[in-house]
């Protein structure tokens, strides 16, 4: 293992970059270099809130930085291709946040050229690196719930910023699926473990001609359903649950995953009247809260976790396969609500 910290370069000085750039402050693998925006002042005034040294008033002075050995993604979604691409050409490694690309076609090429480079490019899913997920995905295994049968995931609110947000941007990639359904379809095909056979949706359209409300459906090899909702105009639980046929996995917050407290639910189903004495009993209490200690920052685990891709050439734990499946499904999904980005 090399103990030389990863030097991160932060592309863009959005809200999504102030959080990752936290979380890698209070990471043990990694260290701010460099950001770059679109002008000097916001450049500067992001370095200062976050002690970095070398500021960059454009995307491609970042790109050019040799102190940088790695560029956090953090562009609108339409701009995931083009920089991500630019990045790797440019010889630095790219942690690239979600949704990868526009689409599969564009991920495919990212994923090429990385490989033609020797680099490494890793889509940013943090909650996949956080403990309670892996925790929820080993007591799934365990039988604790007897085999899964059902995926309910939501992941909704509602905001009243409309005027310059990007994710009403047709032509910045925007809507709900793409912003926060791709986390719902992420958690499904994770915890199903394959890919659907089926898929279904129907959305919404806000007046800026983006999806600001969308529901669908997943239907895997192994029978496993699953449904989702996702938006930005209602509010919703943002509970994701694991119905199988002895009982439940309840994760409160699946999406970012608190610090303290963390928890997931194990539910045992109550037996139907109707059932008399047929079939056995449920064991155990009916609901049983787990704990599961989270010793660091959501994103600096992140950051930690692509730092070992890296350095010690582990398996990413979004794969290109993983990514590349869930792009497939946000192109089905998007094509069957008639979502078009130009």
């Amino acid at each position: 293992m090399m103990s030389t910290k990863l030097r991160w370069g932060i592309l863009g000085t959005g809200n999504i970059a102030h959080q990752f750039s936290i979380g890698v402050m209070g990471s043990d693998r990694g260290q701010l270099a460099a950001v770059g925006s679109r002008n000097d002042e916001s450049a500067r005034q992001f370095a200062a809130d976050h002690q970095i040294h070398n500021s960059h008033g454009s995307y491609e002075a970042l790109m050019a930085d040799s102190n940088v050995d790695a560029i956090y993604n953090s562009l609108p979604n339409s701009m995931h291709h083009e920089w991500t691409i630019k990045a790797l050409n440019a010889g630095k490694h790219v942690l690239c946040e979600k949704p990868f690309a526009n689409d599969a076609a564009q991920s495919q090429e990212m994923f090429d050229l990385a490989r033609r480079r020797g680099l490494r490019v890793v889509e940013a899913f943090m909650y996949r690196s956080n403990p309670l997920t892996i925790a929820a995905k080993q007591a799934l295994a365990s039988g604790v719930i007897g085999e899964l049968r059902l995926i309910r995931t939501s992941f909704c609110y509602r905001t009243y910023k409309i005027s310059g947000n990007i994710r009403f941007d047709r032509h910045l990639g925007g809507g709900g699926i793409m912003d926060i359904g791709c986390y719902c379809v992420n958690f499904a095909r994770h915890f199903a473990g394959e890919e659907p056979e089926q898929i279904t949706a129907a959305g919404h359209f806000h007046s800026s001609g983006v999806d600001d409300l969308a529901v669908g459906t997943m239907k895997f090899p192994s029978g496993v359903l699953a449904s989702f909702s996702c938006g930005m105009s209602a509010h919703a639980d943002n509970t994701a649950y694991l119905c199988g046929s002895e009982g439940s996995i309840e994760i409160p917050i699946p999406w970012k995953p608190p610090r303290d407290n963390a928890t997931y639910v194990i539910a045992r189903g109550i037996r139907p009247k109707m059932d008399g004495p047929v079939g056995p009993a449920p064991t155990g209490p009916a609901r049983q809260v787990v704990t599961v200690p989270v010793h660091g920052d959501l994103y600096g685990l992140e950051a930690d976790d692509f730092a070992a891709v890296v350095q010690d050439g582990k398996k990413p734990t979004i794969t290109e396969a993983d990514t590349m499946g869930n792009m497939r499904v946000l192109d089905e999904l998007r094509k069957q609500i008639g979502l078009k980005f130009v």
